[in-house]
């Protein structure tokens, strides 16, 4: 490419919401521009980036044995109505009527289409196991679309869904799916975990996310210092504790009172839990199937009595208790007598504190922050059953399918390489992504010996397949160096003063450091630093 034909719109500006160094240079270099809150146009630059984490993406599916579908954007409503999703999602979900007044949603994700597409067109157990993708648009209504990339509310997703008779099968076929997204991350030279994590509003048994370790990541993540646990905070726990030195605290009981909303209603809720311990909020929402959660009003608190610190009692009416599943195992405690219940509700619902021991090893644990770029969930029959999917079995009887389905944010990642590789400069991009490899900048176009040796390379380096710009533009050194060390080409050939001497630079973005070569050895020493 000849960076005086480019369409590359480099700014000094950044976006005036913008703090995340993704959302500064991607839209500074010219890769993404913003259209509306939310939504984001990719420009050239930014397009290249795309469609090589794509590919990745797509040759590791089909390493994977998964075949790859295009399903429409556009959903019809009534699949959301028999899952039993329409209302469960909430307001992120974007609703419309046609003009002949049918009800469709934009998909922000894609399980009642794909089981749709599957249903009454594999009938049988010998057609089984098969896992279908895509790499598709979403769109998410986000209420607070922030960040750029990292939280718009039109994105592009690879999201795949596995059928299977058993859920012995279904458990093989996650494995899978984690060993490949695995492969795809290390493909991208990415630092990551992957953790357990909360099911949300997708459902399921279990599920597990991939997190780019990064300070700027929106989740917190707990992870052992010793073994490979990790798990986000919604759902992390912890081994049994050791720091019982403030005695009176770890023996003693303390309540959180909330209110939970369900889909007909709203209940309020008494938590308890040890004193020295925090209630995490996503699973005390889990504790009991609730949508979400919310604090009480004054005047309602005080209306109930619990205006204090002091524990709340266990007799109030229209009230619904849970219990912290360590009081279960507790002894002496010191201010409550939890025999006197019913069959009381117990459920972890405690916060992980850094320090504690790690529920595997024992080994202290620590937090980091995480951006999360793919989740993958063992679904069971959730949707094969709401959708009435079904297949004959061995002894041919109607069966749901055991499903599994695995996302991966594909626009995300294009965020979270810069997020994890980025200097005061501008973008590092690793070798996988960098949508250019090699950037000739001559640095006088009107000097006919610069230039003619800037042509015959970027030749040299087109016949090699190695994909090479020429910034030939007329601007002035300083400006176009500015501009390559912003967008971030890894290797920035520069033809100069030197070039008298029979001598070029050879500038890595990645160190900052320039290296002296000769005219004679340049393509040769790139050729080696590339492959």
């Amino acid at each position: 490419m000849r960076r005086s034909r480019a369409f590359i719109p480099t700014t000094k500006e950044s976006p005036s919401d913008a703090v995340l160094a993704s959302h500064i240079y991607l839209a500074r270099a010219g890769f993404v521009t913003q259209v509306s809150a939310g939504l984001y146009n990719f420009l050239p630059l930014g397009k290249r980036v795309l469609t090589k984490i794509q590919n990745i993406v797509n040759e590791e599916m089909e390493r994977a044995g998964a075949q790859e579908v295009d399903l429409s954007f556009v959903t019809p409503s009534e699949l959301w109505e028999e899952s039993g999703r329409l209302n469960k999602f909430g307001k992120e979900l974007l609703r419309f009527k046609d003009r002949k007044n049918n009800d469709f949603v934009l998909g922000p994700t894609h399980e009642e289409m794909m089981v749709n597409l599957v249903k009454n067109r594999i009938t049988s157990y010998k057609q089984l196991p098969i896992n279908l993708y895509q790499i598709k648009t979403k769109f998410r209504d986000e209420a607070r679309p922030r960040f750029g990339l990292m939280r718009g509310r039109e994105f592009l997703m690879k999201d795949a869904y596995s059928f299977h008779a058993t859920t012995e099968d279904l458990n093989r076929e996650f494995e899978t799916m984690e060993a490949t997204y695995k492969r795809i991350l290390e493909r991208l030279d990415l630092d990551f975990r992957i953790v357990e994590a909360d099911s949300g509003a997708i459902g399921g048994s279990g599920s597990k996310e991939l997190m780019v370790i990064a300070d700027s990541g929106e989740d917190t993540i707990a992870v052992c210092s010793k073994c490979e646990y990790g798990a986000n905070v919604e759902t992390a726990t912890r081994g049994i504790r050791k720091d019982t030195t403030e005695l009176k605290n770890y023996n003693s009981v303390r309540s959180v009172v909330k209110r939970l909303h369900f889909e007909e209603e709203d209940k309020i809720v008494l938590f308890f839990l040890r004193a020295c311990d925090e209630l995490q909020e996503v699973k005390a929402v889990n504790s009991l199937g609730a949508l979400d959660i919310s604090d009480l009003e004054e005047a309602e608190l005080e209306k109930l009595g619990l205006t204090d610190e002091s524990l709340a009692p266990l007799n109030l009416e229209n009230i619904e208790y849970v219990f912290d599943r360590a009081l279960q195992e507790a002894e002496d405690l010191n201010n409550i007598d939890l025999s006197t219940l019913n069959e009381p509700l117990y459920y972890d619902i405690y916060s992980v504190q850094e320090g504690d021991a790690c529920p595997e090893c024992s080994a202290p644990m620590t937090f980091t922050k995480g951006i999360e770029v793919g989740h993958i969930f063992k679904l069971g029959t959730t949707y094969s059953k709401a959708l009435k999917a079904e297949f004959l079995n061995e002894k041919g009887q109607g069966t749901p399918f055991e499903m599994g389905t695995y996302g991966m944010g594909i626009s995300r990642l294009v965020a979270s390489v810069i997020e994890q590789n980025h200097d005061e400069k501008g973008c590092v991009w690793t070798k996988e992504t960098a949508p250019y490899m090699v950037n000739i900048m001559v640095s006088n176009i009107k000097d006919e010996e610069q230039m003619a040796l800037g042509e015959k390379l970027y030749t040299q380096f087109q016949d090699a397949g190695v994909e090479v710009v020429l910034d030939d533009r007329k601007d002035r050194f300083g400006f176009k160096m500015k501009d390559a060390e912003l967008i971030g080409f890894p290797y920035t050939l520069i033809i100069g003063k030197e070039l008298v001497n029979g001598n070029v630079q050879i500038f890595e973005r990645a160190t900052c450091d320039k290296e002296e070569s000769s005219v004679e050895t340049v393509y040769e020493t790139l050729i080696g630093k590339i492959s």
